[in-house]
């Protein structure tokens, strides 16, 4: 018997060994990348609930559950999509991702000035700091930093309003509706000899 055909058993009684295990420990890889059902209820972290008008750029912190773990959103919000099932919620998102599109634009077109004025420093013999393209610069970098206030003013409480979009849809939110609108006083009155249903709430 040849020495290959000698090997073949041996190989197949090493894949036969290999292939278990490496289904074996795909499987928990594979188990956490299963999506929780959406439709829960989303907590931000404490930071990021008091964010405002012209707050920080920044990515939010999110949770799904009860304990302390917060999730990276993702700078574009990617990772609390899959957490969205209504409408409004998902718009918001979709508005925020765009003011963050137009925030990494105008990051970008503001290095790009301020690149271009420093290179213009050095292209003549002597240093220029106000020659006629460092003035186009100057003037673009302005444009671009008065643009910035206007992209990012908004940009955090779209975020917000997805969140708050999604918990308002949540099981817990639709049950404490339907306990606001039981009555707080349900009775039977006789005011006036015949008996009437009495119904009450109370303003809060």
């Amino acid at each position: 018997m040849t020495s290959t055909a000698l090997l073949k058993p041996l190989r197949l009684r090493a894949a036969a060994l290999f292939l278990p295990l490496l289904f074996g420990a795909a499987a928990p890889a594979l188990a956490q990348q299963t999506p929780v059902a959406p439709g829960t209820s989303i907590r931000l972290s404490p930071e990021d609930q008091d964010r405002g008008l012209n707050g920080v750029q920044k990515n939010f912190w999110f949770t799904t559950g009860g304990g302390e773990q917060y999730k990276n959103a993702g700078f574009f919000g990617q990772r609390l999509r899959p957490y969205l099932v209504d409408e409004q919620a998902i718009a918001s998102l979709d508005r925020y991702r765009r003011q963050r599109w137009l925030h990494l634009a105008e990051r970008a077109v503001f290095v790009g000035s301020a690149g271009l004025y420093a290179q213009q420093v050095f292209s003549a013999d002597k240093p220029q700091y106000f020659s006629g393209p460092q003035k186009a610069a100057i003037g673009v970098a302005v444009v671009s930093l008065i643009a910035n206030s206007f992209i990012t003013r908004h940009t955090n409480e779209h975020f917000i309003r997805a969140v708050e979009a999604q918990n308002a849809t949540s099981p817990a939110a639709r049950r404490m509706g339907m306990e606001r609108a039981m009555p707080d006083l349900l009775g039977v009155t006789a005011p006036t000899g015949r008996p009437q249903l009495l119904v009450g709430w109370t303003l809060r």
